[in-house]
């Protein structure tokens, strides 16, 4: 008999390796390589250069592995991001409309179709004649 793991951890990101996920693992890689071309590249003293790695690192480990509340350091920078884009102060102002005047009593009007045979009703009754048609074993009264 075959057993399937049924997924009940849906909201729980994979690990890669070392306990760490693709997103971390992504992460602390580019922060590497910035660090080594800060302690590397650039044409200022050793004790600078080995500062500015150290900064990096530091920023890259904080942003990689540190989760406030359960969320990566990221969702927060949307958040505050969000937050500065947005106004701090809401000013309600009513809006004017234009006042409608109705009237007392709505006009309705009423449209009954018209039927073919009656238009050709002539005044003995007789439609073309032919007697009108009887509806419902009510024969048709003649237009006065």
């Amino acid at each position: 008999m075959n057993r399937y793991e049924i997924p009940t951890h849906l909201n729980v990101e994979d690990k890669a390796f070392a306990g760490l996920t693709m997103r971390q693992l992504l992460t602390a890689a580019v922060g590497l390589a910035l660090s080594y071309g800060a302690a590397s590249e650039p044409a200022l003293p050793m004790p600078v250069r080995l500062v500015a790695a150290g900064v990096i690192l530091l920023a890259v480990a904080l942003l990689a592995l540190w989760r406030p509340a359960g969320r990566p350091l990221e969702d927060w920078a949307f958040v505050l991001l969000r937050f500065w884009a947005i106004p701090r102060i809401s000013v309600w102002r009513p809006r004017e409309r234009a006042v409608e005047v109705r009237e007392a009593t709505p006009k309705r009007e009423v449209v009954v179709p018209e039927v073919a045979w009656s238009r050709a009703v002539t005044g003995d009754g007789l439609m073309d004649g032919r007697r009108p048609p009887v509806r419902e074993g009510v024969p048709h009264a003649a237009p006065r």
